[in-house]
């Protein structure tokens, strides 16, 4: 079972930027769906941007032409580079994986220890 790492996140001011990563154990992250998701506390986890079981990435709405999600296979990470931060991205980052194959993406998620983004206005 794979493992992720995220690396720490951090406190920036509005219209700064982050660059997250999270490294993958034991296997390439290109054997994986993966992905981006942050949680507030009191709301649900939502899907912030992904990489499709095709390689493609896809985003949510409000984070598009701002973050972007990349992967290096060789070195078996997954980055987030986020800039023009506006205090409504503050949130637990986490980072996920579920297998890939053929094109699909299948099976549960797993989970990173997620990492802390605070935005200040």
């Amino acid at each position: 079972r794979v493992r992720l790492r995220e690396s720490r996140g951090g406190a920036v001011t509005s219209g700064g930027s982050l660059t997250l990563s999270c490294t993958a154990s034991e296997d390439s992250v290109d054997n994986f769906c993966m992905g981006w998701f942050r949680q507030i506390p009191g709301k649900e986890r939502e899907r912030v941007a992904s990489i499709d079981g095709d390689g493609r990435p896809l985003y949510r709405e409000s984070v598009k032409g701002r973050f972007t999600i990349s992967r290096d296979n060789a070195k078996n990470t997954l980055y987030f580079q986020m800039s023009r931060l506006v205090p409504e991205d503050t949130a637990m980052y986490y980072c996920a994986a579920r297998p890939r194959s053929g094109g699909n993406c299948f099976g549960e998620y797993v989970w990173g220890q997620g990492t802390q983004v605070t935005v200040s206005s």
